[in-house]
């Protein structure tokens, strides 16, 4: 089987580390794979140098026609089975019937079948957005649900006083890009309301100047660490008492795996990711988006509460290690690569005889 994977933006955001991830486990599995991205993409090296065939030549085109007759003079010599683009933008350059199958990926509900014309088959990163794919247009049996995986490293937990935060004071830890849509404003008014916990930021955005104001405004300001963009989630993760998702819209929100990886009490603002994957209680704890009061409850019910804060820790690992995995996502990609090729294989079978 040879898969063609295109990969068209240059960001580092959970969509392009998820697809280069599993891409890189896809390798180690012995799939054939030839890479369409950008020499600038944040791990092109990486792959790179692991072994992966890679076609940076395709998107240095400067202008989207020439990149499309790239695409197509690269897909006439390697005659891939499957073409798999990621993100809509990768859709845009493949022709129809270029491939046996061309797959489009639904990572957001922001995606419908009008953004996919190319695409043949689908994969959903939830049960939730397979759904969405079907109510969007995609024809019956042709969208499968394949889950992310974390990339979370292994490492000891950080100490709270190297990121000053004193040893007594509990750590909450949010993970994410600075945009308005992540509500971190929510989790600063709540910090108001928890004045023996520090907040810890771990991300980058445009969102960051009006954050640092807000929390100087509302008295938190000492108590807020703003991090930047950091590569040590693990120990980040470890070292923190409790890890926060309070978007306003989220998708599905990998850090819910980074969370369970590390066995670390989970909270999310509900939005249509954690509402699909948190049972509150269970495996996690959930309130209203843009309710600082509701979440400062829940944080302190956690910190308050080891049964219940063994509970959606323990719950949380137990699922990420029955279905989240490395190992078990990357032998379902595989599982569903082959099930596509077999879907179109079997009407072709059939016109033959």
């Amino acid at each position: 089987m040879r898969v063609l994977q295109i990969m068209a933006g240059a960001k580092n955001g959970g969509a392009e580390l998820y697809s280069t991830d599993i891409m890189l486990s896809l390798h180690e599995a012995g799939l054939e794979q030839r890479i369409v991205m950008r020499r600038a993409a944040p791990r092109f090296a990486e792959l790179a140098g692991a072994g992966l065939s890679m076609a940076p030549e395709v998107l240095a085109a400067p202008l989207r026609p020439l990149q499309r007759r790239r695409l197509a003079r690269l897909i006439r010599d390697y005659q891939p089975d499957i073409i798999h683009c990621w993100m809509r933008r990768a859709v845009s350059l493949v022709a129809p019937g270029a491939a046996p199958a061309i797959i489009g990926w639904y990572g957001d509900y922001e995606e419908q079948q009008k953004h996919f014309s190319a695409c043949t088959d689908f994969i959903g990163v939830t049960q939730d957005l397979v759904r969405h794919a079907y109510a969007s247009g995609a024809a019956p049996g042709s969208a499968f649900y394949v889950p992310t995986f974390p990339s979370v490293e292994e490492a000891a937990p950080i100490a709270k006083q190297t990121l000053g935060t004193p040893p007594a004071r509990k750590a909450l830890l949010i993970l994410s890009r600075l945009h308005q849509v992540k509500g971190i404003d929510t989790a600063l008014h709540a910090l108001a309301q928890l004045p023996d916990c520090d907040l810890w930021i771990a991300g980058s955005g445009p969102e960051e100047a009006a954050l640092k104001a807000l929390a100087a405004r509302l008295g938190v300001a000492e108590r807020v660490k703003f991090l930047g963009w950091r590569n040590d989630r693990g120990a980040l993760l470890r070292g923190a008492d409790i890890c926060l998702l309070p978007s306003r819209y989220e998708p599905f929100g990998t850090v819910i795996l980074d969370a369970w990886s590390t066995a670390t009490p989970f909270i999310a603002c509900e939005s249509d990711g954690p509402r699909a994957t948190i049972r509150n209680g269970e495996n996690g704890m959930m309130v209203p988006a843009d309710d600082p009061a509701s979440l400062a409850g829940a944080i302190r019910a956690v910190l308050d509460d080891p049964a219940l804060r063994a509970r959606i820790a323990q719950t949380g690992h137990a699922e990420y290690q029955a279905g989240f995995t490395r190992a078990v996502v990357t032998q379902r990609m595989l599982e569903t690569y082959q099930a596509i090729l077999a879907r179109h294989a079997a009407p072709a079978a059939s016109a033959a005889r």
